[in-house]
Formats: C-alpha cells, sequence, structure tokens
C-alpha cells in the first residue's frame, strides 16, 4: 500500500516518535511504502515530497521537531488549493494518509475526509492538549515537564531576592500547561484563558505570600486576560484564521504587563520569564515518545482496515479511535472545577 505522511501547524516534541512507528510497523508487517510530504498542507499543495522509507526515521526517536518540516497553510484559503491537494495525492497513487497535527490541520483533514473522500487517518498533536475526545495530544507533557523545571529552578531566586516571579507559558485557548505546570511546581496562583482573573485578587495572593514570608510564583497563559471591568488592556488582536474558532484572541506580553501591574500595586519587586518556543523545543519526554509511538503503531492499522476519517486518542491507557469531525468541532478547555481543586493553593 502507497501511503502518505504529513506533520503540520506547530512543531512539538514528538512528531519524529510517530513517524517513525508508523514507517517501521508499516513497512515490516504490511509491507508499505511511504511518501513524505514536506512543510504540511503546503508541501502537498506544491507536490514537494521525500522518500520516507526507514533509514529516513531511524535514529529520530529522541529528536524534536518534525523531519519533514511544518507550515500553517490551509489549501481551502488558497487558490485552486484544495483541487491542487487532491491532483497530487492522485498522482503519486496515495492510497492512505496519516495526517498528524493539532486542531487547525486536524480540522483541514476532516473537511479533505468528508468533503473529498480522501482515505485518511489523523493523530492529535499539540502541546496545548487542546483537542477533544483524547486525554493527552503529543507534545504536552514534554511542555508541561520544561515549564515545571523552569518553575522549580525560579523558586530558588524568588525566595533569595524576595521578588515576585510571574512565569509566561503557552496556552492559546486553553489553560492546560499553566493548569499543570503551576500545581505541578507550587505556583502561588494560576491564570488560564478559560477564567478573567482580577488583578485586585492577584496582588491579594503575592502579599499573602510575602506575609507567609515567602516569594510568590504567578503562572499566566499567554492569552490570559484580566476581568474586562477591571481594566482595558491594548494589542490584544485577532489571529488569522478561516473560521470562528480559528480568530482566537492573543493577548502579546502578559506575563510582562502583569509583572509591572502587580510591582505599581503593591510596591514588591516582579520580573517576568516568558518560556516562548523553549516549551516546544528539544527532546520528548519518555512519557511522549511512548504516546507518539503508540498513536503511530494504531494509526497505520487503522490505515489497513480502511477506517479513514478517524483519529487515534488515548482514553485512559487504552489507544481507542475517534471521528475527526467530531475532534475538530470544538476546543478540549479546562473544566472549571479542575480550576477549582488548583485554586485551594492560591494565596
Amino acid at each position: 500500500m502507497r501511503v502518505g505522511v504529513l506533520t503540520g501547524g506547530s512543531d512539538c516534541p514528538g512528531l519524529n516518535a510517530a513517524m517513525r512507528a508508523i514507517v517501521r510497523k508499516g513497512v515490516q508487517e504490511y509491507g508499505d511504502e511511504f511518501i513524505g510530504f514536506r512543510d504540511g498542507w503546503r508541501g502537498v499543495m506544491r507536490d514537494e515530497t521525500v522518500p520516507l522509507g526507514i533509514p529516513a526515521v531511524r535514529g529520530t526517536l529522541p529528536r524534536g521537531g518534525t523531519i519533514l518540516g511544518s507550515s500553517r497553510t490551509n489549501p481551502f484559503m488558497e487558490d485552486e488549493g484544495a483541487d491542487r491537494v487532491l491532483g497530487t495525492l492522485a498522482r503519486h497513487g496515495v492510497e492512505g494518509l496519516v495526517v498528524i497535527g493539532g486542531t487547525a490541520t486536524l480540522g483541514i483533514a476532516a473537511r479533505f475526509a468528508e468533503e473529498h473522500g480522501v482515505p485518511l487517518v489523523g493523530i492529535p498533536k499539540t502541546i496545548d492538549n487542546d483537542i477533544p475526545l483524547t486525554d493527552c495530544t503529543v507534545g504536552f507533557d514534554t511542555a508541561v515537564g520544561v515549564a515545571t523545571e523552569t518553575i522549580d529552578r525560579l523558586h530558588t531566586t524568588a525566595e533569595s531576592h524576595k521578588r515576585v516571579l510571574v512565569v509566561e507559558v503557552m496556552g492559546r485557548s486553553a489553560g492546560w500547561i499553566a493548569l499543570h505546570a503551576g500545581l505541578a511546581g507550587g505556583a502561588n496562583c494560576i491564570l488560564i484563558p478559560e477564567q478573567p482573573f482580577s488583578v485586585r485578587k492577584v496582588c491579594e495572593w503575592v502579599e499573602s505570600r510575602f506575609r507567609a514570608t515567602y516569594a510568590p510564583i504567578v503562572v499566566i497563559a499567554d492569552s490570559a486576560l484580566p476581568e474586562a471591568d477591571e481594566v482595558a488592556l491594548p494589542g490584544v488582536t485577532p489571529l488569522p484564521g478561516s473560521d470562528t474558532r480559528a480568530r482566537r484572541m492573543r493577548l502579546s506580553g502578559v506575563g510582562e504587563w502583569l509583572g509591572k501591574e502587580i510591582e505599581r500595586r503593591t510596591g514588591k519587586e516582579a520580573r517576568t520569564t516568558v518560556l516562548g518556543y523553549i516549551q516546544r523545543g528539544g527532546s520528548p519526554s519518555p512519557f511522549d515518545r511512548w504516546l507518539a509511538t503508540r498513536f503511530g503503531l494504531h494509526a497505520i492499522d487503522a490505515v489497513h482496515e480502511g477506517d479513514w476519517g478517524s483519529m487515534t486518542a488515548l482514553q485512559g491507557t487504552r489507544i481507542t479511535r475517534v471521528r475527526l469531525v467530531e475532534a475538530t468541532a470544538s476546543l478540549k478547555t479546562v473544566d472549571p472545577e479542575l480550576y477549582r481543586e488548583a485554586s485551594v493553593f492560591f494565596g
């Protein structure tokens, strides 16, 4: 069977591990031939390919990023983009396509499967962990580990200088990294996009921690926003996208702004650390290697079973399959009850 593979959207640790599993099992157990598309959907649209055999994936298990490259290209937003994708797949005789991506990349895949009958299977990856119907996505565990280690290291500086340290992590529209890393790292408070925060309350928590002779750590997702009636912030711009979900709001530098606001209101010295791309770079954690490998093994099985339009998912400890169209219909955001659980440690 001739199988295509692509990785789209933001890079994250574990992409190569997934491809390695797909190719190894596909070649060894099914006798498949693989073709890799460069730079996500853009490579399919432009007919940019590379051979993808066992030699190409050998030694890639611990390697971050993606050997195929990636992009955010949406063929449905390009002139004749969808037709060009279909033409490329037909020219190369692709009988099945494995798409490894986040909400946008898999949303495009779902549309190709539903509207054009493209035989494809999806694998969920994103450090944001915001894809529904799966407990975890490839890349999330590594990002949480990096953020937690950073918080652990910053505690010593905070205590030594009695400063407020604000840690800004990625999050887009979901605060999973902030919640997990903040709770694991013993943060003084955690601010996520699902829950508008009160700067006044944050300052109260900060001062409470100082009264207990500890220096506070504030963890904030990069798209968290203060309550609308408390303060108006400049610089909030929509992200480009093809639908309402994609046009999310982003506040650049909210961590830096919050640090200055805390300093102004409390008189306590504050510093901000912005993790940015560090969270999604480097080698995948053992869990992400395990998860990506299992997703890859199950994805190639789905290809040979003709379970088109499906996506691999982790539910408990089992790898299952869900429908792509359902997994991309909404975002998985932090349950308010989970946030309430963590709030006992605030202040």
